[in-house]
């Protein structure tokens, strides 16, 4: 009789796994809303693992860049990978080039696809637009996902009539070589569509963790505090307790970090992360990891955001 019992449980289990398997959706055509490096980036890596993708900004301008980028990418990436074989190294960029289509109209191209990718710029109001336009035109099935690196998944998912059908799907830059992608599930998403998105993160080659919609998700959330914690080391008294040289030092010395706080802050940007900042501060006042920094207010109002400006808590040529 337990035999039999046994038996019974694991035929149920083995439909239940394989009816659970059948609802997932398998993605195969991918849209990218934005064109900078993250979009473009996720472009790249889904067309280079078998997905039909289009990218699409607001400008055939912006979107001749991120190609040219795109391409030059595929190039230096074909040149190491394919090194023996420069022909079949010419062929994967032609392919995964190929895979890739462009369009000015959201509306117009989302109608077919099975993921809609937003990586456009951090405001609320205008991802909230964009997705509640989105949302008439999109299929019934389209799973529609946020790169979001410090809005609320929830606040964006709300914006439209498919919450169960909305995740976060944070990647990392540059997205061609970042092996890790933040899977966000809200409380409104379905389990068949949080599968569906680690499936999908792991056909780009890439390893998904999960994480409920809390501020900054995993990385985020560990790091920024960590950068924040380095600029009061350094402006606290009157000449600060080390020397921004110094913590950079013993972080990759003494941690075993590949940059320093200073050095990562100058590579993000400081107004990425004074923007960050900035909105977790909004939701929590109190919250002393999210208290403003005066250094790093000084440095983005004198538009000293880094590297990308020439100069942050470093100088560069």
């Amino acid at each position: 009789m337990a035999f039999v019992t046994r038996q019974f449980v694991r035929s149920v289990s083995s439909s239940s796994t394989a009816s659970a398997a059948a609802k997932k959706i398998v993605i195969k055509h991918v849209t990218v809303i934005g064109g900078g490096l993250m979009g473009a980036g996720i472009a790249q890596v889904a067309a280079a693992t078998g997905h039909t993708v289009v990218l699409v900004d607001q400008t055939e301008d912006i979107l001749a860049k991120s190609r040219r980028g795109i391409e030059e990418s595929l190039r230096r990436m074909a040149k190491k990978k394919f090194a023996e074989n420069p022909k079949a190294g010419a062929e994967f960029v032609e392919k995964t080039l190929g895979s890739i289509s462009t369009s000015t109209d959201a509306a117009a191209v989302v109608h077919s696809t099975d993921l809609v990718v937003e990586a456009i710029v951090e405001n609320l109001a205008v991802k909230n637009d964009l997705f509640k336009r989105l949302d008439k035109f999109a299929a019934e099935h389209t799973i529609f996902a946020s790169n979001t690196s410090s809005l609320q998944i929830t606040s964006i998912a709300n914006a439209t009539t498919r919450q169960d059908r909305f995740a976060g799907l944070h990647f990392f830059n540059p997205v061609p070589m970042m092996k890790l992608v933040e899977v966000i599930k809200i409380p409104m998403t379905s389990q068949k569509t949080f599968e569906s998105l680690v499936d999908f993160s792991k056909a780009l080659g890439k390893h998904p963790v999960s994480c409920k919609d809390t501020p900054g998700f995993i990385v985020n959330r560990l790091l920024v505090p960590y950068l924040m914690e380095a600029i009061r080391l350094h402006e606290r008294g009157i000449r600060g307790d080390a020397s921004k040289e110094d913590i950079d030092v013993a972080m990759k010395l003494g941690a075993g970090y590949p940059m320093g706080p200073f050095e990562l802050l100058d590579y993000v940007g400081l107004d990425t992360t004074k923007f960050i900042v900035d909105g977790w501060h909004e939701l929590d006042v109190k919250d002393p990891m999210f208290q403003p920094s005066p250094a790093l207010n000084k440095l983005v109002a004198e538009k000293k955001f880094g590297k990308k400006s020439g100069e942050g808590f470093y100088k560069y040529k």
